[in-house]
């Protein structure tokens, strides 16, 4: 089993102190920071770009796992890669031609990722796990954090887990969306090794991150 790793969302940080914010994530003992960026049209909000990440980079020695909610997502991958991002995950209804979505970030000398939304099959993407580091699972409708935990996708994490060992593939297993202490025991054991999440990192336990990180992981 893969060790746990804690990818804490940004998104719940705050945005008027991100350099600190990031500086508190990474003395706390975050894996990576994940950024998730959406264009107010694949989803229904606006959140940061390519200048804000570049800025973000030279402050921080972490991967930036970084999370593209927009469409047509495929002419934006080269700014997200030059701007400092380690992972890069898209969607595959953001794009025509997934494959060559994922062929691109390749040749960027990045980490692919493919999201899949709570609503969206394992098919999609069954033909492409061999090309794939991570595959996202969304427990949340993607666009807003604070959402909801939908525990209904842990059953897609299992049938993904299945394959990954059927076909002796090495992708990450990711969830994104509600986790807290209350269900991230349940995310693990269906076989996710990374957890994404933001207001029980940076607000449970009076922001004390160290200790939300800790927890998270079971530790």
């Amino acid at each position: 089993m893969k060790n746990i790793q804690i990818s804490p969302s940004i998104l719940s940080a705050d945005f008027s102190n991100l350099r600190t914010e990031i500086k508190r994530l990474e003395e706390g003992g975050a894996d990576m920071i994940h950024v998730d960026v959406m264009d107010g049209h694949f989803v229904p909000n606006l959140t940061i770009g390519p200048p804000v990440i570049k800025a973000l980079r030279k402050h921080c020695s972490l991967k930036f796992d970084v999370h593209l909610m927009i469409s047509p997502v495929h002419k934006y991958i080269d700014a997200y890669a030059d701007a400092g991002a380690d992972i890069i995950t898209i969607h595959p209804e953001a794009t025509d031609d997934l494959e060559n979505s994922i062929k691109k970030i390749r040749e960027k000398n990045k980490q692919v990722g493919v999201s899949l939304n709570p609503e969206s099959e394992i098919k999609l993407i069954l033909n492409l796990l061999d090309k794939i580091d991570l595959v996202l699972i969304m427990s949340v409708n993607p666009g807003f954090g604070g959402q909801k935990f939908m525990p209904e996708v842990l059953d897609k994490i299992k049938n993904l887990k299945k394959i990954q060992k059927e076909k002796k593939l090495n992708f990450d297993i990711e969830i994104d969306g509600g986790i807290n202490f209350d269900n991230c025991k349940s995310a693990i054991e269906a076989g996710a090794n990374i957890l994404v999440s933001g207001t029980t990192v940076f607000r449970s336990n009076n922001g004390d991150i160290k200790k939300n990180i800790n927890l998270l992981k079971l530790k």
